[in-house]
């Protein structure tokens, strides 16, 4: 059986999670609670996992894979249904394209989150700004993928990963109020949202 490091409130988690659930792959994965800091060592994880980070995946042979992007499309490539990561031609890259800027997303999203851990006196608000032009930069781009339609169609690894990014705005900001800017990806993520896959992947601490 695969091995997952997973935390519950990490939206890389979330988002391996729903490709093993949309792929039939979940029953195959055992979860293993980690808890990892960005100033707190863990000597368990670090062996196997240089970047200390979760998720990680090991295979069924032993292989530790990371970080999301390289877990998912080894996911993908493990069931006989129709393909997220598309193949080959236009569809792929716009996939790769849309995780991307889903992830980029997330990793701004999570430094913000980072910082406003610390005392407040010790926060960077320049940081804080820089991070959120980012973040809102975008959502700005995704509204642009939805415009077009290229966020629609047959289930991709670029959908999965703006859903889980939409997500993670929800859980950790929720004053953010995104939806008011970009009524057309809030109309997307509600129907993305209901999906089995996602209900069962809500963020939560602990």
């Amino acid at each position: 059986m695969m091995k997952l490091r997973f935390a519950a409130a990490s939206p890389f988690v979330r988002k391996v999670m729903v490709v093993a659930l949309e792929t039939g792959l979940s029953e195959r994965i055992e979860r293993i609670p980690t808890a990892v800091s960005p100033v707190k060592p863990n000597e368990d994880v670090a062996r196997e996992n240089p970047l200390v980070k979760v998720p990680s995946l090991t295979t069924d042979d032993g292989q530790v894979l990371y970080d999301s992007p390289v877990i998912c499309e080894y996911l993908d490539g493990l069931h006989d249904g129709p393909k997220l990561f598309p193949p080959a031609g236009k569809q792929r890259w716009i996939a790769l394209k849309q995780q991307a800027l889903a992830d980029c997303l997330l990793e701004a999203a999570i430094l913000v989150r980072y910082e406003n851990l610390r005392p407040e006196e010790m926060r960077w608000r320049d940081w804080i700004d820089s991070q959120m032009r980012r973040v809102r930069g975008a959502l700005a781009a995704l509204e642009i993928e939805t415009e077009a339609g290229t966020l629609g169609g047959a289930l991709t690894i670029g959908q999965v990963t703006a859903g889980c990014a939409l997500g993670y705005l929800d859980f950790r900001f929720a004053n953010e109020a995104w939806r008011m800017r970009h009524r057309r990806l809030a109309a997307w993520f509600e129907e993305f949202g209901a999906r089995k896959s996602m209900q069962l992947t809500a963020p939560r601490d602990g």
